[in-house]
């Protein structure tokens, strides 16, 4: 049974296979800085560099919408560390999403996809529901598949890209090498040089302010338990790469809401108890990563905190108080939420330092990269 396979808190330990997956053998250039790991990357879609290429522009691409004006890139926009500022996606007809769209940063690290999907843990695989997923649509192409392959095929400049990346001929140009470089470039989106990595992993003792650096030692203390769920290389506990033996998924209750008193969710949002049917999994979702944190508001997996300082204060509160309307309850009480959801007490200047520890985390180069940009900008 797959509860069977959701420990304690939904986290898993799992091995890393070798058989599935595998390191980059290709001698494609990562151009890590020296202290970060390489991502782990299916065998079966090594890395090229005419393979992310092909990637960046499919993903920004518009004709594979049904309305010709959205893109991957509409939900996911560059200068907002590839998410959208909106509480919800909202796809290509209009239709609004039940949750936020997640940022892409570093998603080459991540072994599980989407809020609350344990199943979803190959970009290749997760690649395909915006593009047919119809529950709700967001590019909305399914059963448009022939059209995609002969506007591609019809592309003089995907034609080439294609035969860069794959190889010459109309079969190489196909929906499973779409999503395989579409899944490439989106490796491609690694942030590594913010402030605090300077600070930390770079010796520059003054990338960040003292405020920072007194938010950092809050952030990492049992007081305020930030570090449990947002810790290690990508400020999350769902983490995979080529120096860990295991790779570890995660999914939490945050107190969010408790809506009869006993734990309930919203009924469209109910966290991998979705895909469980587990009593015990209702509100669970994954911890994103913290990087680039500031530019990614409104925040949680509804988008129903507007800003980092209520972020904080609703785990200072161990959990959110909705007074009134059909999603009132006390998310403090909430019996199913993480142990590490206390509550907490905060000066206001802790609160800046741990505000200024947050923006630390901000990556300048990553949202001004031109090769993470439209090809037609």
């Amino acid at each position: 049974m797959l509860s069977c396979l959701l420990a304690i808190g939904f986290k898993r330990v799992l091995a890393v296979e070798s058989v599935s997956s595998e390191l980059v053998s290709s001698g494609y250039q990562w151009n890590l800085p020296d202290w970060a790991p390489k991502p782990i990357v299916p065998a079966d879609n090594p890395m090229s560099q005419a393979k992310v290429e092909l990637g960046r522009h499919l993903f920004y691409e518009q004709r594979l919408s049904i309305t010709g004006d959205h893109s991957c890139g509409s939900c996911h926009l560059q200068s907002l560390a590839f998410t959208d500022g909106k509480p919800v996606g909202i796809g290509a007809t209009g239709e609004q999403h039940p949750r936020n769209s997640m940022s892409l940063t570093n998603i080459a690290y991540n072994p599980v996809l989407t809020w609350a999907n344990p199943l979803m843990t190959q970009l290749e695989q997760q690649a395909l529901v915006p593009l047919f997923g119809e529950h709700p649509v967001e590019l909305g192409m399914v059963g448009k598949e022939n059209e995609i392959l002969t506007m591609l095929r019809n592309d003089p400049q995907y034609r080439s890209l294609f035969a860069s990346a794959f190889g010459e001929g109309d079969a190489n140009i196909n929906l499973n090498h779409l999503m395989k470089a579409i899944a490439a470039f989106e490796r491609t989106l690694i942030s590594f040089n913010s402030p605090y990595d300077r600070y930390r992993y770079g010796g520059e003792a003054n990338a960040i302010s003292e405020s920072a650096k007194r938010g950092e030692a809050l952030f990492h203390s049992e007081r305020l338990e930030c570090f449990h769920c947002h810790g290690g290389l990508n400020f999350s506990d769902s983490i995979m790469h080529e120096r860990l033996a295991f790779q570890e998924i995660a999914f939490h209750n945050t107190g969010l809401y408790n809506i009869d008193g006993k734990g309930a969710y919203p009924p469209n949002n109910t966290g991998i108890y979705e895909i469980t049917h587990e009593p015990t999994d209702m509100g669970r979702f994954k911890a994103p990563t913290l990087r680039n944190i500031a530019l990614t508001a409104p925040y949680m997996h509804d988008g129903s905190i507007a800003t980092l300082e209520e972020a904080i204060d609703h785990y200072k509160a161990g959990g959110r108080t909705i007074e009134s309307g059909r999603y009132a309850g006390i998310g403090s009480e909430n019996p199913l939420k993480s142990h590490f959801i206390s509550g907490f007490e905060l000066t206001e200047q802790e609160k800046q330092d741990l505000l200024a520890f947050l923006h630390s985390l901000t990556d300048e180069t990553f949202i001004h990269n031109p090769a993470f940009g439209d090809p037609q900008d």
